[in-house]
């Protein structure tokens, strides 16, 4: 076991263990630390507590200090530049003339490094424009490609329920949805339907995933030979949440489907749900 913090470096992201040397820390404070990327100043998330070792990605790094006011104010200047250094970036993209889309600008603690994030449909050659913005800036200088995703999670905005991106409001990192996802909750695999702000998979598509895998354990799907109190019949539709099926009959195929309760019916013979290649094809750009 060892003690550590935890720190965020976005109101949104992933959670970072540091060592307090010895420092009692609470959450909401700011922390003076050393990263991947130089000096930067986080956000403790959680307090000093005990952590199995396996959980903690060595070697462990220690805290500098406890943001003084003095470093409040560094910060605080620093985000103030950021606006002004989006405009530069957005001019310089347009004097290059290169087709790329300026998101969003970080700017390290210290100031050692600047890092310019962007989406762009192909790669792009910008070495005359980092060349650019170093002389600008005098500093370290970082240009990073994202994809859609990212490019939401760090703009924000409204999902089709009316509330908040997932992405920019509590997810820490993305999760993986596919199209199979969709299929086994029996939604209509209509883009537009299925798809978020992003343009991509619905990230909520996995939240209900573990209870309807669960579900499909205990309710034929479409397609499955099962034994009713009327006869054996092949289910034609399946409620995965109220567990009602639609089965048609033998004994009289003619006849609309009869209602059941997956608890009233004996399977015989289940069937399995498939994304037919076309589907795959029409949709896999929802899944990248």
């Amino acid at each position: 076991m060892t003690e550590v913090i935890g720190v965020r470096f976005k109101d949104v992201g992933k959670i970072y263990y540091f060592s307090p040397g010895g420092t009692t820390v609470a959450a909401g404070e700011k922390v003076i630390v050393e990263t991947a990327r130089g000096v930067e100043c986080g956000n403790v998330v959680l307090g000093n507590f005990m952590a199995e070792d396996e959980e903690i990605v060595h070697p462990l790094k220690e805290i500098f200090r406890v943001a003084t006011d003095e470093d409040i104010e560094t910060l605080e200047r620093n985000n103030a530049r950021k606006m002004d250094i989006m405009r530069v970036f957005s001019e310089k993209i347009a004097e290059h003339k290169l087709n790329m889309k300026p998101i969003d600008v970080e700017c390290t603690f210290d100031s050692g490094k600047i890092m310019f994030y962007f989406t762009a449909e192909s790669r792009v050659d910008f070495r005359d424009l980092v060349k650019d913005l170093a002389s600008i800036y005098r500093t370290r200088i970082e240009l990073r490609q994202i994809g859609v995703r990212d490019e939401a999670k760090m703009l924000g905005g409204l999902g089709i329920c009316g509330r908040k991106l997932c992405c920019s409001s509590f997810l820490g990192e993305f999760q993986p949805v596919s199209i199979k996802m969709a299929k086994e909750q029996s939604l209509s695999l209509n883009p537009t339907k299925i798809s978020g702000t992003c343009g991509r998979l619905m990230c909520c598509l996995k939240y209900e995933q573990d209870s309807y895998e669960e579900l499909l354990k205990i309710t034929p799907k479409v397609g499955a030979l099962v034994e009713t109190s009327e006869g054996k019949g092949v289910v034609t539709d399946a409620n995965l949440l109220t567990g009602e099926l639609k089965i048609q009959l033998d004994k009289n195929k003619d006849a609309p489907p009869a209602s059941f309760n997956r608890s009233d019916v004996k399977l015989i013979r289940d069937s399995r749900i498939k994304v037919n290649r076309d589907e795959i094809a029409a949709l896999k750009e929802l899944e990248d």
